[in-house]
């Protein structure tokens, strides 16, 4: 049964996240916010309107969760008193103590990401490691991963770019994934991911050992500035390859873009390569690809300053890229986080999509350090 102690604990902990969202500023700043929209000619510049309707669409969101946990906790204090009367048993007590508290820790999540770019779109690459087809196999594993969990969460997905493997699985694909704080929630996932089980690709039925790199950017849009220098690019187009009918294999739809970037704080060059067979449009597809590219760069910029910020805080957390961050060991039925030391042995359920309570590990221990 739940116990008095317990709600009044629920109670502080909703307190204190009206506390640090500063729910009360938010509520004033989102009446100002709305009022600059009615000023006239507010949409006569679309992209400084997409702006401002971000920034309402973000206050709001903050503001909308916080009154649901609100509500929520209120009708848990009522049945609490309720009880004594004999007007609500413990059955539903309990089930609103569960419901309120579901409710304190997804909020308590969504406050570890208050950076400008967590409430991005995502782009995530997989790219499988060497080993032939048993690693080409564990990155499709892991892309059917990311899709169900992106299901879950009733996000949006795309295949960017997809190239099968030579026999079974894939060597590599791009995915676009649009929803709320996906870029926030996703970026847990940088890193190398290793698999260790018996192979069905090995005959003598060995444990075999794989690994595949995630790679995760914000999707920036046309409310983020990126500068690109036209004069540093080049495109090349293709016939897609796959599935999609005679359009696709006879017409050069695919995009190739190359862009020579010289990083401004080191000065090293490298050559930005992205190929984008999204759609049977090429126009389409170059627009797209262009969108990848000012993520890629944008990203860079997060990154640098991450950097930084981990010199002068002599940070442990270990976010680089190429990073082991987690195994996969199914013959011992664990899947571990070597950052955090979160582990499971439900590796079923982690591999159907239910990546949260490793999400949510790395954020609370991890997020307020990138502030």
């Amino acid at each position: 049964m739940t116990t008095q102690d317990q709600i009044k604990q629920t109670i502080e902990r909703k307190s204190a996240l009206g506390r640090y969202l500063d729910i009360d500023s938010k509520r004033i700043q989102i009446e100002e916010e709305e009022l600059r929209t009615h000023i006239p000619g507010f949409w006569e510049n679309p992209k400084a309107a997409q702006v401002q309707m971000k920034k309402i669409k973000d206050l709001r969101n903050w503001i909308d969760s916080y009154d649901e946990l609100d509500k929520i906790t209120q009708e848990l204090s009522l049945a609490a008193e309720f009880i004594k009367e004999g007007l609500v048993d413990e059955d539903e007590l309990d089930q609103l103590y569960a419901k309120a508290t579901e409710k304190v820790q997804a909020l308590e999540l969504l406050n570890m990401l208050r950076r400008e770019e967590d409430s991005l779109p995502a782009v995530l690459k997989i790219n499988s490691g060497a080993g032939g087809t048993e690693s080409q196999d564990w990155a499709s594993m892991l892309m059917r991963m990311y899709l169900r969990w992106a299901e879950s969460k009733g996000y949006k997905t795309s295949i960017a770019h997809l190239i099968d493997g030579d026999e079974a699985g894939i060597k590599s694909v791009t995915i676009n994934v649009d929803g709320a704080f996906a870029y926030g929630y996703l970026k847990s996932e940088n890193g190398v991911h290793r698999l260790v089980r018996v192979s069905p690709y090995n005959a003598q039925g060995k444990r075999m050992t794989s690994f595949a790199s995630v790679f995760v950017t914000p999707l920036v849009d046309d409310t983020i500035e990126v500068r690109l220098d036209p004069a540093l690019m080049s495109w090349d187009t293709f016939r897609s390859g796959g599935a999609g009918g005679q359009n696709v294999n006879k017409v050069e739809s695919g995009v190739r873009l190359r862009y020579q970037y010289t990083d401004p704080y080191t000065g090293e060059q490298e050559e930005i390569l992205i190929e984008n067979t999204e759609t049977r449009d090429q126009p389409k597809n170059k627009e797209n690809a262009l969108r990848l590219l000012k993520s890629m760069l944008y990203e860079k910029e997060l990154q640098h300053r991450l950097a930084e910020q981990r010199k002068i805080e002599d940070s442990k957390l270990k976010i680089e890229w190429g990073s082991q961050i987690r195994s996969y060991v199914f013959d011992d039925r664990r899947v571990k986080d070597h950052r955090t030391n979160h582990q499971t042995s439900d590796v079923n359920a982690v591999m159907d999509g239910n990546l949260d309570p490793f999400i949510k590990d790395y954020l609370m221990q991890f997020a307020q350090k990138e502030d």
